[in-house]
């Protein structure tokens, strides 16, 4: 199992591939020019995270004529939350994520109110990206 984390890590490590992760998950399948575009990033180097991306699971493609169309695998995506929840060793169940974030009840700043909403708003996406995949996952059913 390591050896599979540590890989992750590694195709994760450049800022540039979670961007072309992020971008396809946004805006659903693109080729590899409308890519590089977006992230004003060069032709080749687009290709290059593609191909380890490809090589790593998380995206696939499939020609379309002259069109390839990259789009990303949410189950690999899935199998990687997993892995990385893997890598937590404190015991908790995601309690971790919320702690330290919460004003304790003692704390009368004047930001108090504005740092809660924050964390709400944080709540709330976080809800949204949950639904989002439950649906994903409903539809394959």
């Amino acid at each position: 199992m390591c050896d599979k984390q540590a890989e992750l890590f590694r195709v994760f490590g450049v800022g540039s591939r979670i961007r072309i992760i992020d971008l396809l998950k946004e805006r659903g399948p693109l080729g590899a020019k409308e890519i590089a575009k977006v992230l004003q990033m060069t032709l080749p180097a687009v290709s290059q995270h593609l191909k380890i991306l490809k090589q790593a699971g998380l995206v696939s493609n499939q020609r379309k004529g002259y069109w390839i169309p990259y789009e990303v695998n949410p189950a690999a995506l899935e199998e990687c939350r997993q892995l990385i929840s893997e890598v937590c060793t404190c015991g908790c169940t995601d309690s971790c994520r919320s702690a330290g974030r919460i004003p304790d009840a003692q704390d009368r700043s004047d930001d108090e109110l504005s740092r809660l909403k924050e964390y709400e708003t944080e709540l709330m996406e976080e809800l949204d990206r949950v639904r989002a995949r439950m649906s994903v996952v409903e539809r394959k059913d």
